[in-house]
């Protein structure tokens, strides 16, 4: 009896010992990924840092060039508008029900497209910062920009240039006074400018 009750016990210490040992793996396993992700955040950013300048657009017609590469990214979309702006090539368009805006560098890639959202399509977490940080102010129009990360090219908005990601800019108004915060992918708000 007595042998079976300390075998009882050993088997007992050993599965603990076990369990705990898979504990602490599983601890090492979560605080390597979540070092692999700060990593990779960094790296993203050094990547950003090293974007060219954009270079002005000469002339006010958009270039034929610039269109054959929207019809090669969107397809056959009909009743698209041009606009030849400061830096970027602009195509307004619908595409599966949305209006969007698709933005062209001086070499005529894309980078990037925009179109409206509202405020309840922002990260949860910008939702409750921009109600409580900016609580007086009324909610204006809300864009989502969606990046093209094959096009290291910054990109123009609200006249102002900012490394590309995919973001959320909202609009907001008090009184006299107009801003636009940035909300980027995880949910961070910044002031983006004041209008």
């Amino acid at each position: 009896m007595k042998k079976l009750a300390v075998l009882s016990m050993t088997a007992m210490f050993a599965l603990a010992f076990v369990q705990l040992s898979a504990q602490d793996v599983k601890k090492e396993i979560k605080t390597e990924i979540k070092t692999e992700k700060k990593d990779i955040k960094v790296e993203k950013k050094a990547i950003k840092t090293e974007r060219e300048e954009l270079h002005k657009l000469e002339g006010n017609v958009v270039s034929e060039q610039t269109k054959t590469a929207f019809y090669a990214d969107f397809g056959k979309v009909p009743n698209v508008k041009w606009k030849r702006a400061v830096y970027l090539d602009e195509a307004v368009f619908t595409k599966d029900g949305k209006e969007m805006k698709a933005y062209y560098d001086f070499y005529s890639k894309l980078v990037g497209t925009t179109m409206l959202k509202t405020f309840a399509d922002l990260p949860i977490k910008s939702q409750k910062e921009i109600k409580a940080k900016y609580k007086d102010y009324k909610f204006g129009t809300v864009v989502f920009f969606d990046d093209n990360e094959a096009n290291d090219s910054d990109m123009y908005f609200y006249n102002t240039q900012f490394s590309d990601a995919d973001n959320y800019f909202v609009e907001l108004s008090k009184d006299t006074k107009k801003i636009v915060v940035q909300v980027n992918a995880e949910g961070e708000v910044f002031l983006f400018k004041e209008l």
